[in-house]
């Protein structure tokens, strides 16, 4: 008779006193074997303790399989068949140790050819070559079976009863693990996720006696990876994972994101997990996965309330335009906390502390805007410069533009929060007609070449930025009359020859998917870099007295900038709203039969109700009401042109269109 087993009672997940979501925040810095296996590592040097018990490859510095999805799941493979050969080879080792008098276990049950997941196991006879048959001869001396690697042969148990043999694989098995994750708010599960690996251990044959072994600490593929780098695809360009100084410091595996949020909120907070945050960082997400949620956005939310608040707005507003929600309580819950919001600024600025939380707050409010929200929202809302004016004045305090001007080598990390004020900082000038609140820092790199992270965190590159921050410290001196034109040329003129020196060879701008159909993030940069630096000429020519978009140069720039488009991915998942600058310029300096336009109402047709929102959406009502404008003067004989900027001032719109 055999008792019934007992099922142990499940633990009670860790549940903190205050109110509070469970998330879980992935390891960096653990070994990439652990993390492929989604396994916790203890970062044991040499080896951790799981690959060291498991028999494992263990690596830290980052394999070439990483990022190629193909590669990934062989070497996925390759680990299970590994962890079953290791753990049949310690069941045979401890079944070998029992007594000749003493039973097996009730719970110990043998593989047999059923259990195989190798087709060619499946198909064996058992009762010829396996020692598990009953007509297995144990007395028949041990035989070696010739290898050859061009004819492949699955090694039987047999060869483990002799010393001489026990570094072949024994038989394979086949084991499926679920695994399930369930996220708390508030001490209420709200979302739970499970997955079922399986593990095989069936493993390769080794290699051929007449090969020449592989050095064991350099794998021929990362010969081949350096030889014919540009085939392979994201992770496969040298990317660096650990590229930005994020404030919050380097993730713990151990770590959990405990959010408090009230119950009335816990619906925003989930919307803007799951539908807004992917939507903020689309760049940093294609060169840093997941970085954007686990490093910059999830601890702010946690330890940050103000930056908790600005978030919930967001997600209201987010929440509002897309299910097309017209209710005072939507409308309330976006002013509760936008309100809310406000007002820990004010305290916090009042304290003088909390320098960092309120400026990653403070960038929150101006850029998050950027990806949500309808062109015709009337809510009230303070503008986003003068937002910009307190970050300015948090950033001078903070002493960022000293930190980032030093990160001039790969061992410096940029301040994130740097970066992202620099993006806002160089294309927002261009919202007001004024200078950067930084030219002075952006020149100085510029100078000496070295990196803000832009490029990382935005896709343009560096470099690119610095000279758009240069045109718009000279628009500013044109509109305050303090050049006159003959400066003003020889100023074009000379950021003219420094454009020339940023551009690519023929052929650089290409397709950025790989072979595999995964997006080559180095390649994306060097085509969005492309285009900025297009839409960079088109504004610097029309500067220059006179100049009108019906010139033939200005046209032939126009279709130029067009005809890039092809080598950006389109739609939803694509990337034109990461290039809503670059389109505006573009796109205001169009006549009505230039290509552009036809081109931008296909990328819009793309886009689908996505084209709506956020800076898109209120960079396509500026521009048909441009081009309403312009035509219409046109069509009456006048040819002048008509500038979006003030097309704004006229329609009261007050737009951070970047």
């Amino acid at each position: 008779m055999v008792a019934p087993k007992s099922t142990p009672p499940r633990p009670n997940p860790t549940v903190n006193t205050n109110t509070g979501t469970k998330m879980h925040k992935r390891s960096r810095s653990g070994c990439f074997t652990c993390r492929l296996r989604r396994k916790k590592c203890d970062e044991g040097s040499p080896q951790c303790k799981a690959c060291k018990h498991l028999g494992l490859k263990c690596e830290y510095k980052r394999p070439v399989w990483w990022s190629n999805n193909e590669q990934r799941k062989q070497q996925k493979e390759t680990i299970k068949n590994i962890i079953k050969r290791t753990k049949l080879s310690e069941k045979t080792n401890q079944t070998s140790t029992t007594g000749a008098e003493s039973p097996p276990g009730l719970s110990h049950s043998l593989p047999t050819s059923a259990t195989y997941s190798d087709v060619t196991a499946r198909t064996r006879a058992v009762s010829v070559d396996s020692q598990y048959s009953l007509e297995y001869d144990f007395n028949q001396p041990p035989v070696q079976e010739s290898f050859d690697l061009y004819h492949p042969q699955v090694f039987t148990p047999q060869f483990e009863a002799h010393p001489h043999y026990q570094t072949y694989p024994p038989t394979p098995y086949e084991v499926d693990i679920k695994t399930e994750r369930q996220m708390y708010v508030n001490d209420v599960p709200t979302r739970r996720d499970s997955s079922i690996s399986t593990f095989s251990t069936y493993q390769p044959p080794p290699s051929h006696d007449t090969l020449p072994p592989l050095p064991e600490d350099a794998w021929v593929q990362e010969d081949i990876y350096e030889a014919h780098g540009h085939l392979f695809s994201p992770g496969e360009e040298g990317l660096d994972f650990n590229f930005f100084d994020f404030s919050h410091g380097s993730p713990h595996s151990s770590q959990q994101a405990v959010i408090q949020v009230d119950d009335c909120d816990r619906p925003l907070l989930d919307h803007f997990i799951d539908n807004v945050l992917r939507l903020i960082f689309p760049i940093l997400e294609v060169n840093q996965h997941g970085s954007a949620r686990t490093e910059v956005i999830l601890p702010a939310l946690e330890s940050n309330k103000c930056y908790l608040h600005c978030c919930l707005s967001i997600a209201a507003i987010h929440l509002k335009s897309t299910q097309c929600l017209q209710s005072e309580q939507i409308d309330s819950d976006i002013m509760r906390h936008r309100y809310a919001t406000i007002s820990e600024l004010c305290e916090a600025l009042n304290r003088d502390t909390d320098h960092i939380q309120i400026l990653e707050a403070t960038l929150g409010m101006i850029f998050f805007q950027c990806s949500v929200g309808r062109p015709d929202d009337c809510l009230p809302d303070i503008p986003w410069h003068q937002h910009f004016q307190a970050a300015t004045s948090l950033v001078r305090k903070l002493e960022l533009p000293d930190v980032i001007a030093h990160v001039n080598n790969a061992q410096m990390h940029p301040p994130f929060n740097m970066t992202l004020t620099s993006w806002i900082d160089i294309l927002g000038a261009t919202m007001l007609g004024r200078a950067p609140q930084f030219a002075n820092t952006y020149r100085d790199k510029h100078l000496s070449a070295s990196t803000s992270g832009l490029c990382e965190l935005m896709g343009c590159e560096d470099r690119m930025m610095y000279l758009i921050s240069e045109i718009a410290c000279l628009e500013a001196l044109k509109l305050g009359n303090v050049l006159d034109d003959m400066q003003l040329c020889e100023h074009i003129k000379l950021l003219g020859q420094q454009m020339d020196l940023t551009e690519l060879p023929l052929g650089a701008v290409d397709f950025p998917y790989s072979s595999t159909g995964a997006v080559r993030p180095k390649q994306l940069s060097r085509n969005m870099t492309a285009i900025f630096r297009v839409a960079a000429r088109i504004w610097l020519c029309s500067l220059v007295p006179g100049s009108s978009k019906y010139d033939q140069s200005m046209m032939d720039l126009v279709n130029r900038f067009a005809s890039l488009f092809e080598f950006i991915p389109a739609g939803p998942e694509g990337f034109d709203r990461s290039l809503v600058w670059p389109l505006l310029i573009g796109g205001a300096h169009s006549t009505p039969s230039s290509a552009f336009r036809h081109v931008f109402a296909g990328r819009i047709a793309c886009l689908g109700e996505h084209a709506e929102f956020g800076s898109f959406g209120r960079m396509v009502r500026l521009l048909q009401e441009v081009w309403r404008q312009s035509d219409d003067e046109s069509k009456a004989g006048q040819r002048q042109n008509v500038h979006w900027r003030d097309v704004m001032r006229s329609k009261g719109w007050d737009f951070l269109l970047i």
